[in-house]
């Protein structure tokens, strides 16, 4: 699969190392008749890049930037290469590759040459194809060509069949700026230089294969702005769009409202248009966004020149080929018509019938996309589950087909024809010029190995859609999947491939994905795991089911940060994806050590400290062959030390100190497994401020008889109940990570049994722990769908900052003016938000971005045997580095405490909780 409906199987994968390994990988294809399919990141929404045959990966080896001549303004590529990896080499010399789809950070430059790929900047620089000077071919029957201008790299008999079709040649192509479908062949006329490499462009690998490609680098703007324009709807939005491109803007991007979260701080309107300057200088940019305002007839305007409020502008833009697949009431929508293309003053009828045909067949859609250039995406709501469905989408297609042609557009404006819209070239090109696409395949490929069923002979635009194997009842499990309506296999089908986890560095805020940065193997990404996961539930391919061993190994190296969660722009959770396969998967059967050792660690700890052993523990957990047993017994890496259990619990602390005399807002502390046992200084520190705040803290079930009641009559009745619970709560997070979900439900029940008083009061629960407050944020009430209670705990998890900005929103914390590193952790990324954190940090003259990413450590993943490189590549990517090169004096805080503990382990550097530092700068307790 890519990013495509489509799903074919392929007989295998070969990653080739050069040129000759393609050249021996044809070879032996076309001795044996196999049909041969280049891949680069899979990002392609047409079905391109899937095949039944060999599928050549050029990500793995063939993925360098060969050369560079900032004088030339030229570069050297291997199609492998991710064009990020491009524009960060070029960059320093102020030069940059034009063309930029939004997939920029894993799409790869041979498989946009492919697509002739454009993006949001075509306005200014074009398409692929104008920008590509030279290219290094293979042919199916091995000869090595090198397509360029005046009939370069040419097979025999092209160069006589365009002088024998000049008129068809001539006369049959629309004259438009994003013409992608079919081959571009009127580039090979004399009066365009007889460009074999540009006719090559977007040819979709069935022509042959490209091993290297010489593209020409721009000049890159040193300063942009973006002018932010208002329209009352998409329609007057597009018609506008057109009269702006005498502005000279490098982009001029259309969206509307449905596609933009309602918190988004825009302008006045229905719609918006982001039109993008640059300029020498900041000032210069400004100047030139607003004149473009001052040209736009527009409800409303505002120029952005902010660099970081632009980057979050962009993101949504950006993430919307995945947020789209999603309608506002949650049902799906899917690609294959989502990047038509008109002329540009054509683009506002165009959408309006568009807007029309949609309803005729009663489907939605959310269009957006490069109204510059008269280039439309969108996603829609087909019904590609059931027969009446798929057939109501040939339908609509053949109609969508009629009106782009009416309207003088292409069939595709940007992603290629591919499986979903080559069956319909003849409807925009005719049956003559595409039987003179196929001649022109025959000279290339006369054996029509290359990516058969694409662009000539093609296959259905209704066959081989990959929902089709999937089963039609949904499957039994434990979480309630609320936004999937219960259903495990909707769940998976989030993944729909823009394969946003394949990016190879962490970029802005982003977590996700961890294990596949660490690896660079697709099946360690998101993707790669949804889709081992759909084939799980089609049973053709992994045919053992939730026993699959496939499935099993690509989720071992899921750290479960949830990162995904939030940067997948579908929101898929491995996380809890993984969890319930592990709850299936191991159903009546021995798990592995780790789970029993680590996945039950607050039994472990709890009967530590009622038999107070915590000094025996860790003087047999730190000697040599004690230790070493300990650890493969417990299935844990013996690279890891293991940490130290404290003498004296939080809750023992607890009870013996002296209690002061408040009686501020009740707020009730969570003495979560980590804080309780292996780290009660956190706990200690946050009491200290919460009180220093000036609230009353209270721990359940452990309140102590006696204590001054606090809060209104109910709230002091409600929590003095507290006192005679027995038992301890716990949030169930290791159960969860180790998918032992009956026994986390059983833990989260008895939690809530003894919640019921705070649950009666309206005491929020302050929970230090970032994985502790996700997991009863989340987790609880998903896997507990069946208990309201649980949705109700949910609604009272605060964090430690959030309860100082709700609860005692007058308190100044004291002033500390030092920098800070580290990193949010990720569940708290994922799932809390640090918003709050970041205002408290200020207050409290705390300096500096927690950017340090993923600590690797993740609960037991970085304790497990076979995890410890997959961690500490983790670690190494941001947070080590980051603490290395942090200025003098600087705090490292890490809330979460396995990232406390992989900083002391891997580093020898201690972090703290956010808590910690401001008691500690409180001084010392009256």
């Amino acid at each position: 699969m890519d990013a495509s409906n489509y799903r074919r199987v392929p007989l295998g994968v070969v990653a080739p190392r050069d040129a000759d390994d393609v050249a021996a990988a044809l070879e032996v294809c076309r001795e044996h008749g196999v049909p041969v399919v280049a891949r680069g990141g899979g990002t392609s929404i047409a079905g391109q890049a899937t095949g039944t045959g060999v599928v050549l990966d050029f990500t793995r080896h063939m993925n360098r930037l060969l050369a560079l001549d900032p004088r030339a303004r030229t570069a050297v590529v291997q199609p492998g290469l991710v064009l990020d990896r491009l524009q960060e080499a070029a960059a320093p010399h102020g030069l940059r590759f034009g063309p930029d789809p939004s997939t920029h950070g894993r799409c790869t430059l041979g498989g946009m040459i492919g697509n002739n790929s454009c993006g949001s900047h075509s306005v200014a620089w074009g398409t692929t194809a104008d920008n590509v000077r030279e290219l290094s071919v293979v042919t199916a029957r091995g000869a090595r060509l090198d397509p360029g201008r005046d009939w370069a790299g040419a097979p025999a008999g092209l160069r006589e069949l365009v002088q024998a079709e000049l008129a068809r040649l001539r006369t049959g192509f629309p004259d438009l700026p994003r013409r992608i479908s079919g081959y571009a062949l009127d580039a090979l006329l004399p009066e365009n230089g007889a460009d074999v490499a540009r006719s090559f462009c977007g040819s979709e690998g069935t022509l042959g294969l490209l091993t290297e490609a010489v593209v020409d680098l721009v000049p890159s703007p040193r300063a942009r702005a973006l002018a932010v324009l208002g329209y009352a709807d998409e329609s007057a939005a597009a018609e506008a769009a057109a009269g702006l491109l005498p502005c000279g803007p490098l982009t001029v991007e259309g969206m509307a409202a449905d596609l933009v979260p309602s918190a988004l701080d825009l302008p006045r309107g229905g719609a918006w248009l982001f039109v993008e300057t640059g300029g020498d200088t900041g000032a210069e940019a400004g100047a030139r966004a607003e004149s473009v305002v001052r040209a736009a007839d527009a409800v409303d305007a505002v120029v952005v020149t902010d660099p970081a409020r632009q980057r979050t502008l962009w993101r949504i833009r950006e993430d919307a080929s995945g947020t789209a697949t999603r309608m506002p009431d949650g049902t799906e929508a899917w690609p294959g018509w989502e990047d038509c293309a008109v002329p540009p003053a054509r683009l506002g009828a165009y959408l309006r019938d568009f807007r029309g045909l949609l309803t005729a067949h009663g489907l939605r859609g959310a269009p957006y996309g490069h109204f510059g250039d008269g280039c439309i995406h969108v996603r829609i709501d087909f019904d590609l589950l059931t027969a009446p469905g798929v057939a109501r989408f040939r339908r609509f297609s053949e109609e969508l087909a009629d009106l782009v042609v009416a309207h003088g557009g292409s069939l595709s404006g940007e992603h290629g024809d591919g499986q979903a819209r080559a069956e319909l070239l003849p409807r925009m090109y005719g049956a003559e010029t595409v039987a003179l696409f196929e001649r022109v395949k025959g000279l290339w490929d006369p054996d029509g190995l290359l990516n058969p069923g694409m662009l000539v002979r093609p296959a259905p635009l209704d066959a081989d859609l990959r929902f089709a194997v999937l089963p039609r009842e949904p499957v039994d499990v434990a979480f309630g999947y609320p936004a999937d309506g219960g259903d495990f296999s909707a769940a998976v089908r989030r993944c729909v491939g823009v394969a946003k986890c394949r990016t190879t560095t962490a970029s802005g805020p982003s977590v996700m994905c961890p294990s596949f940065r660490a690896t660079g193997e697709e099946e360690h990404s998101t993707r790669g795991r949804a889709r081992l996961l759909h084939e799980m539930l089609a049973g053709e391919l992994v045919t053992d089911g939730w026993r699959s061993t496939e499935v099993r190994d690509a989720l071992d190296l899921c750290l479960s940060c949830k990162g995904c969660r939030s940067d997948c722009p579908v929101g898929v959770d491995m996380a809890t994806y993984k969890a319930e396969f592990l709850h299936h998967h191991y159903a009546g059967r021995r798990r592995p050590a780790a789970h029993y050792a680590m996945g039950r660690l607050p039994e472990w700890l709890g009967w530590v400290a009622r038999t107070r052993s915590a000094a025996l523990v860790n003087a047999l957990a730190s000697v040599g062959p004690l230790a070493r047993l300990a650890k493969r017994l417990g299935g844990i890496a013996g690279e890891r030390d293991i940490p130290r259990v404290a003498d004296r619990t939080f809750t023992r602390w607890w009870r013996e100190r002296r209690t002061p005399d408040t009686a501020g807002t009740p707020v009730v502390l969570w003495p979560d497994t980590f804080t309780e046992h292996l780290s009660p200084s956190v706990g200690r520190a946050a009491v200290r401020v919460l009180e220093a705040a000036g609230l009353h803290v209270v721990l359940p079930p452990t309140l102590r008889p006696g204590r001054r009641p606090v809060g209104d009559a109910r709230s002091r009745s409600a929590l003095s109940l507290l006192a005679a619970r027995r038992g301890r709560v716990c949030c169930g997070l290791t159960y969860i990570s180790t998918g032992q979900l009956d026994r986390a439900r059983t833990v989260l029940r008895r939690t809530l049994d003894l919640l019921e008083p705070v649950l009666a009061t309206d005491a929020p629960l302050v929970v230090l722990e970032p994985s502790c407050a996700a997991a009863l944020r989340t987790d609880a009430p998903e896997l507990l769908h069946d208990d309201p209670r649980a949705a109700r705990l949910a609604a009272r998890v605060r964090t430690f900052a959030e309860t100082l900005q709700e609860y005692a929103p007058g308190w100044a914390p004291p002033a500390l003016d030092r920098p800070v590193t580290g990193q949010t952790h990720c569940h708290q990324h994922a799932v809390l938000g640090d918003a709050p954190d970041r205002r408290l940090r200020d207050a409290a003259g705390l300096t500096g971005e927690l950017s340090g990413g993923c600590c690797g450590l993740a609960g037991n993943f970085g304790f497990e045997k076979g995890h410890y490189d997959v961690s500490t590549a983790c670690a190494e990517e941001q947070l080590l580095p980051a603490v290395r090169d942090a200025p003098d004096g600087a705090v490292v805080l890490a809330d979460g405490y396995s990232c406390r503990t992989q900083l002391a382990q891997l580093a020898g550097v201690r972090g703290r909780h956010l808590a910690e530092v401001l008691a500690e700068a409180l001084g010392d307790e009256a």
